[in-house]
């Protein structure tokens, strides 16, 4: 009888639920670890041992912590996403125990790690990105603001680290009245955030671009372990509408990124479209969110990238366009078990 897998997730977010049930289609038993500090996550609930880990640990005390996880689980593949440049170094020790991490390594997680050497590192393997300004005073916000609206268009800041949008302001010179009180409205003044960067103390580290509206492109990509593309897939928003593309002005430069960074496993590129053509705004050293949408296309890289990870072969795949085109669809909420409350876990330290 094969052995089962065993694989570990620790602090994500909660659309992993959708990565745990594709391990659950592997053609082996998959035994999958989830720790959270959130103890109503729905990632501990969908996973066969979920529980409570510490919520405030740096990151060299998190290392022995994940060492010691995996030690006592006799943890096959790790996938981290809570500090993990800090797990990536420490490689050699998780290799040592027997656990393989599912994770780029530690030099394309830091180059992506900031967004501002990740624009860097994006322009040096020749692929387009927006104009940008990184600005840390008031006088650095204005300038760049006045020059992104004196072409016409709107400016939008985000901070040169962090995920999933977190930071993200479109920029207005409205001020706030009774009109945007109403629906949602993500924008924040300028005068504000120059207000903002004018308080003493405080080392803040921003953005400033256009504002890039409209459809999007995420490119999923799989890369073995020397960061050669196998499998590369882009998924399209337009408002509520899904889809998918083959297209090569989308895929050929994450291809060209992915083997320039050596970015192993599973990584995301987001494109959106700057003066006509499509350009690069942010890069995921981790599987995206959405990589379980993947699967209207036959595809599991959830399981591939499991594989890889212990050293297993896996194919190249390419999704012929004919076996996309005209496939549309959206996302909807659906219910998700939660555990038991319990309590929490004191942070241990070193």
């Amino acid at each position: 009888m094969t052995s089962p897998v065993r694989v570990w997730l620790n602090r994500t977010y909660s659309e992993n639920v959708f990565f745990i049930e594709q391990l659950r289609t592997a053609a082996r038993p998959v035994i999958v670890h989830a720790t959270h500090a959130d103890p109503d996550s729905p990632v501990l609930a969908a996973a066969d041992h979920g529980g409570p880990e510490p919520a405030d640990l740096p990151a060299d005390a998190y290392v022995d912590y994940a060492l010691d996880y995996c030690a006592r689980h006799a943890v096959d593949v790790f996938l981290p996403q809570l500090h993990q440049l800090a797990v990536a170094l420490a490689r050699p020790a998780f290799e040592a125990i027997g656990t393989a991490l599912l994770c780029p390594p530690a030099g394309a997680i830091a180059t992506f790690r900031s967004k501002a050497d990740g624009y860097t590192a994006i322009d040096a393997a020749g692929l387009p990105t927006p104009p940008r300004w990184r600005v840390r005073t008031p006088d650095e916000l204005l300038a760049a603001v006045d020059l992104i609206e004196g072409d016409g268009h709107t400016a939008c800041l985000k901070p040169t680290t962090g995920a999933g949008g977190a930071g993200f302001r479109v920029l207005t010179r409205e001020p706030y009245g009774p009109t945007r009180l109403r629906g949602w409205d993500h924008r924040v003044q300028v005068g504000q955030v120059a207000a903002a960067l004018a308080v003493p103390g405080h080392d803040v580290d921003l953005l400033v671009m256009p504002y890039l509206d409209g459809p999007e492109v995420s490119v999923d990509c799989l890369a073995d372990r020397d960061g050669r593309p196998l499998t590369v897939v882009g998924r399209t928003k337009d408002g509520r509408r899904r889809g998918f593309t083959t297209a090569e002005r989308h895929l050929e430069p994450v291809r060209r990124l992915v083997g320039a960074s050596a970015m192993a496993y599973l990584s995301n590129v987001q494109f959106r479209q700057w003066e006509g053509r499509p350009v690069v705004i942010d890069v995921n050293t981790r599987p995206a969110a959405g990589l379980y949408q993947l699967r209207l296309c036959g595809l599991n890289l959830a399981w591939d990238a499991v594989r890889l990870a212990l050293g297993e072969r896996v194919e190249a795949r390419t999704v012929p366009a004919a076996a996309v085109e005209g496939v549309e669809y959206t996302l909807v909420s659906g219910i998700q078990p939660v555990l038991p409350r319990t309590a929490a876990v004191p942070a241990r330290r070193a």
